[in-house]
């Protein structure tokens, strides 16, 4: 048998290329054993274009030279050490085949790799990650992390799988499980609504031909729910928020001092600021402007107009789509020229981490309900307080309708009862 060193095949036409000298032998376990980086490569005796090459830092791949159609082409068949030398020989034997019928194994390879990344795209968690999150941040889509959450968090069991294995069966089994687990409705409605728009951008951008999910039909919904704080309750909240703001004061008047017998770096002071936090002024803004919870938090200090006492609701961040102008009554005006001073920032009147806007309250909005001692009051019921105290003063129904920003009656009406005097006012026409 013919070493690795018996034998030498010189390419006089490439050496002017700076091409060396290649061994020529068989290519097994004891010739790539004993192949030297200064050996550069080595070819095959038996099978014509197969050949290992050996690069400086000693690792060696096994390839399979050819022509197709009067081109060169080398094919990569693998590492030594992913496949050994008996495994690159049959390899090179099968892909010898394959050109031999006049198939091109580099495109057919090129194809498989694309085919591949195309399926790795095609994978509903890295399509989320790398297109579609993306592209709801180019677009300044308030709710981006939001969505980006509900889509990898809560849909976590489709991460691994393709676009169009998440089925209307697969949906459907997937909110029934939640349903018993207590999740509401609604909030089943919101989380299909939203893997729903995600899919129908895959279709629209080419990963997924289409999908079924609008066979996922939404819940019925009882919107007829309303609500409010009486008398007692509104004084008992606006107690609670003034009375958590002092215990915070508090904690952070003891805090300083522990600090400062440590020589610590203390934090700011809060006996003097009118709010000890967030919590408050977003309460006020919400009960005196019927505002949505994320319409306050993505708020912008150039939508308040303090010279015109009103708020601007821009249409890409109102649930209509459509911007409207709320007036700010007394207290609002007085809350947000208070929080102003205390927080004067560029941006957002409620600035989270980063100087990105506030998207959690929910904590401490469910510590002021409890010290206020509310019974099934939710932070949207602060929406509801606003629009029944407007209809119990006698505003109609329409302007409550355009504060709340409601694109028709149909969910203002559940307020008409409210008012009776107008029905009363109609009857006594007769």
């Amino acid at each position: 048998m013919q070493s690795a060193t018996q034998e030498r095949q010189f390419w006089p036409n490439r050496q002017k290329r700076g091409f060396l000298m290649a061994i020529k032998a068989k290519i097994s376990a004891s010739t790539i054993k004993n192949f030297k980086i200064e050996d550069k490569r080595m070819n095959d005796t038996e099978i014509k274009g197969f050949h290992a090459r050996i690069s400086k830092s000693g690792n060696i791949c096994y390839y399979f030279f050819y022509r197709h159609n009067g081109k060169q082409c080398n094919f990569l068949l693998g590492r030594h050490g992913n496949i050994t030398p008996v495994q690159a020989r049959d390899f090179a034997r099968l892909k010898a085949g394959e050109v031999a019928t006049g198939v091109d194994v580099q495109t057919e390879k090129r194809e498989a790799i694309e085919e591949t990344r195309r399926k790795k795209l095609s994978e509903f968690k890295t399509f989320v990650v790398d297109r579609y999150y993306p592209f709801l941040i180019t677009n300044n889509v308030r709710t981006a992390d939001q969505i980006k959450s509900v889509l990898l968090n809560t849909f976590e069991q489709f991460g691994e799988s393709q676009l169009d294995e998440i089925t209307p069966w697969a949906v459907e089994k997937w909110r029934k499980e939640k349903r018993e687990e207590g999740c509401a409705d609604a909030t089943l409605n919101y989380y299909v609504s939203t893997l729903k728009g995600a899919l129908s951008r895959a279709v629209d951008w080419g990963f997924l031909e289409a999908h079924q999910l609008g066979k996922v039909k939404a819940y019925k919904l009882d919107n007829s729910r309303v609500r409010y704080l009486n008398q007692e309750e509104e004084q008992a909240l606006l107690n609670a928020l003034r009375e958590r703001d002092q215990e915070l004061r508090d904690k952070r008047a003891s805090g300083n001092e522990f600090r400062r017998v440590r020589h610590y770096e203390l934090l700011d002071d809060l006996k003097d600021k009118r709010f000890a936090d967030h919590i408050e002024p977003i309460v006020l803004i919400a009960m005196n402007t019927g505002m949505r919870r994320g319409e306050i938090l993505s708020l912008e200090w150039k939508d308040v107009d303090f010279s015109l006492q009103q708020i601007l609701v821009r249409g890409s961040k109102a649930k209509s789509g459509h911007r409207r102008y709320i007036p700010m009554n007394a207290v609002a005006v007085d809350t947000m020229k208070a929080w102003f001073r205390q927080r004067p920032s560029k941006q957002y009147v409620f600035v989270g981490r980063n100087d990105k806007p506030l998207t959690e309250i929910k904590r401490s909005w469910e510590t002021v309900v409890e010290m206020a001692g509310l019974v099934d009051f939710h932070f949207h019921d602060l929406r509801h307080h606003f629009a029944s105290k407007l209809v119990m003063k006698g505003v109609d129904l329409n302007t409550v309708r355009e504060l709340l920003g409601h694109a028709d009656l149909s969910m203002t009406i559940r307020y008409s009862h409210l008012a009776p005097e107008h029905k009363a006012a109609a009857v006594n026409l007769l």
